[in-house]
């Protein structure tokens, strides 16, 4: 089979290479797909320059749908042939998702209503979004601040805030401000006066702050949005000293995957949806890795393996 994988740490575009591999075999509690999409994540590259280290060779990809086509031992919950979603295995095998077949230890069921393209954007930011906005606490009736809601992890937050209940204010950039306008947030710009704004919409501080961006510096603002209480406000890119400084909370908790299968169900019936900026064949990688690493994709990049 055809895998992007690396075999020394260091930039995707210089130790990224497209070559041939064994298909892995699933290990106890791991299934095998047949891949038809995978979305990328800043995460892949992080693998690239040594996010948890060993031995290599080592895949990317790390959101997969496909159709079930071997199971390991102890999996009961799907069978050979069904269509899926989810996480693929990164450590335990030399190639991941950006492959022909992948092997995934977290899936739900796609739905027939989905789109397997569609189905690969949603993964990771199901998994976090789900997290983040739990480890929050959102409730409805709350005004929410969700910060970088213009990125994949912010744009599923808002909508899972929404679906809570909540009042959701959106800041994020221009590109996607229509789309989380309809979804029902208020959407305010970044930059000057961004706090005078928040204030203005919800009445006063805000009772949740989601900082769902990329890492920044914006730490300080929101929680002098937040009426200087850090304890209200939660990031999912800029842990460290200066977040546990300024008592701002952290994403770190068990994953969520549990929750692939039922926001799968709501994409299905159109509930819920992440927006792909463009999808590439396998082949095509090298653009896709250089459209993500300029942080303007606007939404999900995704390899289409069979293509």
């Amino acid at each position: 089979m055809q895998s992007l994988r690396f075999l020394t740490y260091g930039e995707p575009a210089d130790v990224l290479r497209l070559e041939d591999a064994e298909a892995p075999t699933p290990k106890p509690g791991h299934i095998r797909v047949k891949v038809h999409a995978c979305g990328l994540n800043p995460a892949d590259w992080a693998l690239c320059r040594g996010l948890f280290a060993q031995d290599l060779p080592r895949g990317v990809g790390l959101d997969v749908s496909g159709i079930v086509d071997a199971v390991g031992e102890s999996v009961t919950d799907v069978t050979v042939g069904d269509r899926v979603l989810g996480a693929a295995e990164f450590r335990a095998y030399p190639t991941a998702g950006a492959s022909d077949y992948a092997i995934l230890h977290a899936w739900g069921i796609a739905p027939e209503g989905l789109d397997l393209v569609d189905a690969a954007a949603l993964p990771m930011a199901i998994e976090t979004g789900y997290r983040c906005i739990d480890l929050l606490g959102v409730t409805g009736g709350q005004t929410v601040l969700i910060y970088g809601a213009g990125s994949v992890i912010g744009f599923a937050a808002v909508q899972m805030a929404l679906l809570r209940g909540a009042r959701v204010i959106a800041a994020a950039g221009p590109s996607l401000a229509p789309k989380l306008h309809d979804l029902g947030a208020e959407v305010t710009a970044y930059g000057d006066g961004m706090g005078e704004r928040v204030r203005g919409l919800a009445g006063g501080a805000p009772d949740l702050i989601f900082d769902g961006g990329p890492p920044s510096d914006a730490l300080p603002a929101l929680v002098e949005i937040a009426g200087g209480d850090g304890a209200r406000v939660l990031t999912v890119g800029n842990h460290g000293p200066k977040a546990e400084a300024l008592g701002v909370r952290n994403s770190w908790a068990p994953p969520r995957n549990d929750m692939l299968g039922a926001f799968a169900a709501l994409a299905a019936e159109g509930k819920f949806y992440i927006p792909i900026a463009r999808t590439y064949p396998l082949t095509e990688w090298r653009d896709a890795v250089v459209a993500s690493l300029s942080g303007h994709a606007h939404g999900k990049l995704v390899l289409l393996p069979g293509a």
